[in-house]
């Protein structure tokens, strides 16, 4: 096959002649191995995909020449140079570690606070009456001294700690002048019960069934240890147990239960009796 001659007359573009049409064509680079991947992978979203790609390659771009040359152009301008990525977060670091400094107590190497065993029966009474759902811990040994912080919201390595769980101590009973340990299925604590409910009060006792509660393994011999008791029922009037049923019959006879529930800041509202047609 010869070629055709090609003259001054001749057109510079024969669509006629193939081998005119192919040399005007222009010449693309051939498409980068990931680029044809991605093509090849998903027809579909190639294109997307390679959207993403050329975003994310011009975001690490400026980052770099945010980060990385700005300091060296604003320094080579005679500006302030830039912080580098690394020295904004070595700054980050350090002032998260200037903070801590600033705010750390100075008394967090102090040992924490021993509990007598008084103050240790009003923390724990404070402790379970103040949220339903508190109990003790099944790894706590009943037979010693608890870890005041187990029940206690303060810290107990203060300066001030002594302050604070005497006011524990007081708030407690204030608010709980009257509080029993009982049994659910005791004729003795059924007993109690009554008596006190037909006093009428206020504030209204507060009543804790040892034994169908999930700590009643470590807070009936804890309760036991505390108030040197023999058992339960373990009655408590501000903060001081009657351990006896006995005792309780006793006092409940000759006036000094109402007495001594009245000096706690119990109050006996007696109740209105209904008219009858």
């Amino acid at each position: 096959m010869s070629l055709p001659r090609i003259t001054s007359r001749t057109p510079l573009r024969d669509s006629s002649s193939p081998f005119l049409e192919k040399a005007a064509m222009p010449l693309s680079p051939p498409p980068s191995p990931i680029v044809s991947f991605i093509a090849l992978k998903n027809p579909r979203k190639a294109r997307n995909r390679i959207s993403l790609l050329v975003f994310l390659s011009l975001f690490f771009i400026s980052l770099y020449i945010f980060f990385v040359q700005g300091p060296t152009l604003s320094s080579n301008r005679g500006g302030t140079a830039r912080p580098t990525l690394a020295q904004a977060l070595d700054a980050m670091k350090n002032s998260r570690l200037a903070v801590g400094e600033t705010h750390r107590k100075p008394y967090s190497n102090l040992p924490p606070i021993q509990l007598s065993t008084d103050q240790e029966l009003a923390a724990v009474s404070s402790f379970l009456a103040s949220l339903s759902s508190n109990v003790i811990p099944p790894t706590v040994d009943p037979s010693r001294p608890i870890d005041p912080q187990l029940v206690l919201e303060f810290d107990t390595r203060s300066s001030k700690a002594a302050q604070e769980v005497d006011a524990m101590v007081e708030d407690v009973w204030t608010r709980n002048p009257v509080m029993l340990y009982s049994k659910l299925y005791s004729p003795i604590s059924r007993e109690i019960k009554s008596t006190l409910m037909s006093m009428n009060l206020r504030p209204a006792p507060a009543i804790f069934d040892v034994d169908i509660r999930d700590d009643a393994d470590v807070l009936r011999p804890m309760l036991v240890r505390l108030t040197s008791s023999s058992d339960l029922p373990i009655l408590l009037i501000g903060g001081k147990p009657i351990r006896s049923i006995a005792e309780f019959r006793d006092m409940a006879e000759s006036g000094e239960l109402q007495r001594r529930i009245r000096e706690a800041g119990a109050v006996s509202i007696e109740k209105k009796k209904k008219n009858k047609k």
